[in-house]
C-alpha cells in the first residue's frame, strides 16, 4: 500500500495539472503586431479602366490570438475573392502569411515591421522573369490605412505599385 501511495500522488498531481489552464502561448508583443487589421473594412481602389471599385474585407483573430484570418470579397467592383491566414513564427522571428483565392492563386509570405509599415514578400515567377512581390501596410490609424501590392524585378532596388486600396473602418 506505502508503494501505492507515492504513484496515486503523482498521477493526482498530473491530472490537477493538466486541468491548468496553459499560459497563453501567443502573448508576447509580437503577437498584437497585426491588430490594428482585425475588424471590417470597406476596401476602394482604381481599377484598370480608372474607375473607383470597391469591396469589403474582415479580418479576425482566433485561436486563442495567435492566428489572423482574412476573408476579402471584391463584390460588388470583382468578382475576386479571396482568404489569408497569418501568424507570428516565433522561431524564424517573421510574420508568415498565405493566400488562396476563388482564382485558383496561393500565395506565401513572410515579413513583419519596418519603421512604420507592416511588410510581407515573396518570391516569384512572373511571365518566365524572377521577381519579388510585396504587400506593404502604411499609414496606419485606428479608422484607416493605405495597402499597396508591389513588384520588383531589379531585386529589390526599385518597387513599381500594381495595386494599392485605400481601406477605411466599415460602420455597418
Amino acid at each position: 500500500m506505502r508503494a501505492l501511495l507515492p504513484l496515486a500522488t503523482w498521477t493526482f498531481a498530473g491530472a490537477v495539472a493538466a486541468q491548468q489552464p496553459a499560459a497563453t502561448p501567443c502573448a508576447a508583443p509580437e503577437y498584437r503586431q497585426f491588430d490594428f487589421w482585425a475588424g471590417r473594412w470597406d476596401a476602394r481602389w482604381t481599377d484598370a479602366q480608372g474607375k473607383t471599385a470597391q469591396g469589403t474585407n474582415r479580418i479576425e483573430k482566433t485561436l486563442d490570438g495567435c492566428v489572423i484570418v482574412e476573408h476579402f470579397d471584391g463584390a460588388p467592383s470583382s468578382p475576386l475573392k479571396g482568404t489569408s491566414v497569418s501568424t507570428y513564427d516565433r522561431q524564424a522571428g517573421r510574420w508568415k502569411q498565405t493566400w488562396v483565392d476563388n482564382t485558383g492563386a496561393y500565395l506565401d509570405f513572410t515579413g513583419g515591421w519596418q519603421d512604420d509599415r507592416m511588410v510581407l514578400s515573396r518570391k516569384a515567377v512572373v511571365q518566365g522573369k524572377a521577381s519579388l512581390q510585396r504587400m506593404v501596410f502604411r499609414d496606419i490609424s485606428a479608422q484607416r490605412f493605405t495597402w499597396d501590392w508591389e513588384v520588383s524585378s531589379d531585386d529589390g532596388a526599385t518597387w513599381t505599385t500594381q495595386w494599392r486600396i485605400e481601406y477605411t473602418r466599415a460602420t455597418r
